[in-house]
């Protein structure tokens, strides 16, 4: 019994070591058409082995040759051949069903770094891979995945987008950190306090009060503009840290006092108070306004960055607002 299991265990060896050794035999014949410039034959080519590998159930071998693939092609500049292997790639992903690893995330977003900012297949990557990546666990993406596409989006300085993915990872400090040359680069100096702030009550409208606490600290510590604190010059800094001592204090006076007192700075956002309607029912227990189901702004913006049916609880951030200085 143990010698048959050990004879099926070689053999199965020796099978990976064929199929390993014929994918780079492939492999080796299409980098050469692509060297001397036969793109579209190679693009055609690696379409048709993916198809083939797939039937056979050859999801990895598939999977990896279209990545290696995508690489070349990008590095040719190829962009249309890559974009497409690289949607080939997420194929192989889904039809394998296979469970969401590091390494998977960190070759997806590699190739999401190097296709066109402006493509609209890029769009349709990174909505494919997210959907891909939250492995049935959530509607929004693995977190990992969207720190990692933060971080190309912030080298782009593509802020806004950067924001948003960062919103949904658990990076804080990378959050804030971005955050700071946000706001140096395209934002009034009287505006260094809307920047965090807005984050800050985004990431507690996700109920990440971990990564709500960390952008704030980075953020202040590490402004340029920003006096050391707490307290702070600024009242809606203030307001932030008092919020945030309150959450975790959880008093319903304390928070109705707070958001009473600070008004005047709440005011320069109307949707500070929209968030804060929300925080206030995801950790003081104030019951959902009666005259309302988020419409308006806020439900518009819900809609479109959480989805159209999120159950509650996985509300709120905007892609669009007064301090965005594009």
């Amino acid at each position: 019994m143990a010698a048959a299991a050990a004879m099926a265990e070689q053999e199965n060896a020796r099978n990976g070591a064929r199929n390993r050794g014929g994918v780079q035999r492939v492999e080796g014949k299409l980098r050469a058409s692509v060297e001397k410039g036969d793109y579209y034959e190679a693009h055609q080519m690696y379409r048709t082995l993916f198809f083939r590998y797939m039937a056979q159930s050859k999801h990895a071998e598939a999977r990896e040759l279209m990545c290696s693939g995508a690489l070349l092609f990008f590095s040719h500049g190829q962009q249309n051949s890559a974009a497409d292997l690289s949607m080939l790639v997420l194929e192989s992903l889904e039809k394998a069903e296979v469970e969401v690893a590091n390494e998977l995330l960190e070759s997806l977003a590699k190739l999401f770094s190097l296709m066109d900012p402006n493509s609209p297949e890029r769009v349709a990557f990174v909505s494919r891979a997210l959907k891909w990546s939250s492995g049935g666990s959530g509607k929004l993406g693995h977190p990992r995945l969207h720190q990692l596409l933060a971080l190309t989006l912030w080298k782009e300085q593509n802020y806004c987008e950067s924001r948003y993915h960062f919103l949904h990872s658990s990076d804080g400090e990378g959050c804030a950190n971005m955050l700071v040359e946000y706001s140096t680069a395209r934002g009034f100096r009287s505006e260094v306090d809307m920047f965090v702030a807005q984050a800050v009550l985004q990431f507690l409208c996700l109920k990440n009060k971990s990564s709500a606490s960390v952008v704030f600290t980075t953020y202040t510590q590490k402004h340029p503009s920003i006096e050391s604190g707490p307290p702070f010059v600024q009242p809606l800094l203030n307001f932030i840290w008092f919020l945030l001592l309150a959450v975790e204090g959880g008093k319903l006076t304390v928070f109705t006092v707070l958001c009473e007192q600070y008004q005047p700075a709440l005011r320069r956002d109307p949707m500070y108070n929209e968030y804060l309607d929300r925080i206030g029912q995801l950790f003081f227990g104030v019951p959902p306004k009666q005259t309302s189901s988020y419409g308006g702004l806020l439900g518009n913006l819900l809609s479109s960055l959480m989805g159209s049916s999120e159950q509650e609880g996985e509300d709120s951030q905007d892609d669009s607002s007064p301090i965005e200085l594009d």
